[in-house]
């Protein structure tokens, strides 16, 4: 196969880690160098729906019906899908319109031109063997930049959407937190003052097609590590999986949804009552895939400390703390650990 111009060098990249694999006794590197584990895929299925319109009902019942359905999906699915968000439909498509714009840009452009704050990345750079590559490209930018012209070169196009695109989710990612944290018996002033634009991500992702699918992972095993994550997926082609009751579950595409999903510091806040839950993402051989994520976060100086600190099983730590020790843990590792770090008994 030979990679376009527009795609980053992924194929190169396998192939490298491919000959960095222990090599067996007869000579031959060895055949299977991904260990996926023992689970299996299950068919698709439909990850808890809520329709978000009633959580701003004028009637009491459905509002606390609608908070109860948020709060049990994130307790025991870690993941759900919400309709009726109320972001509008034209400005999904637009977004995911110039998303497509962007990434047919050539990959020399869109790797050292410093669009949208340098934030380009594809692959892994911390690879170090086939089944740590994630086969994808993405634009991680920081809230606090999308509104400025000078990041965006010929795609100045994009700032205005992109614009509205962060608005809209703030707004509704913090809906959604509220309803967890009043849960929880607390008052969500403060706890909001933490999650502001400046500290907030918005990830759009391409995976391109890839011709040794489904071996290859479009995004490696992980636990998200902000607050919640806000995602529009594609709406045709699927890939998105989670981990349940030990299996991987594949997460059938619904074009009138997002999802949501829980966050590492939830999981720690809530003292383990949401779960923040093991996803991934696989490839297609021949379609390619687009995604946005907004990513709830705190600043780097706020402490993640459960909201029931008499019975914590966590350690009181810093966002900055745990982002830092995560980058320790891919370098020493290969692979994030976690949560586990901050447990009380470690």
């Amino acid at each position: 196969m030979i990679e376009s111009n527009q795609n980053p060098p992924l194929l190169h990249n396998y192939t490298q880690l491919l000959k960095q694999l222990p090599v067996a006794d007869h000579g031959v590197n060895v055949k299977r160098p991904f260990d996926h584990g023992e689970t299996e895929i299950m068919q698709e299925c439909e990850l808890p729906l809520v329709d978000l319109c009633r959580l701003w009902s004028e009637n009491e019942e459905e509002r606390a019906s609608c908070a109860s359905e948020i709060c049990k999906a994130s307790a025991e699915w870690g993941f759900f899908q919400i309709v009726n968000h109320g972001i509008g439909l034209d400005l999904l498509r637009k977004m995911r319109m110039k998303q497509m714009e962007l990434f047919k840009a050539p990959f020399e452009r869109k790797a050292s031109s410093g669009l949208l704050d340098n934030s380009y990345r594809w692959g892994n750079r911390t690879a170090t063997c086939p089944n740590q590559l994630s086969w994808c490209e993405a634009f991680h930018v920081p809230l606090t930049k999308i509104s400025d012209g000078a990041c965006y070169g010929e795609f100045n196009s994009l700032r205005e959407v992109m614009q509205e695109y962060a608005g809209a989710m703030q707004e509704l990612a913090k809906s959604i937190a509220g309803v967890l944290v009043t849960n929880m018996g607390v008052k969500r002033g403060l706890w909001e003052d933490d999650c502001n634009a400046g500290t907030c991500f918005l990830r759009l992702n391409r995976y391109p097609p890839c011709p040794i699918s489904p071996e290859v992972f479009g995004l490696v095993p992980h636990t998200d590590s902000d607050f919640l994550t806000i995602l529009h997926q594609d709406e045709h082609v699927g890939g998105l999986q989670l981990m349940k009751d030990s299996k991987w579950v594949a997460v059938k595409p619904n074009p009138d949804a997002l999802v949501v999903n829980i966050g590492d510091l939830f999981q720690a806040w809530s003292n383990d009552v949401y779960k923040s839950v093991e996803h991934k993402v696989t490839v297609n051989r021949e379609a390619e895939r687009h995604s946005i994520a907004y990513f709830l976060c705190p600043s780097y100086e706020s402490f993640i400390g459960c909201c029931k600190e008499e019975s914590s099983i966590y350690k009181k730590f810093t966002f900055g703390e745990y982002r830092s020790q995560i980058q320790h843990d891919v370098k020493d590792y290969g692979h994030k650990v976690g949560l586990p770090r901050f447990l009380v008994s470690t």
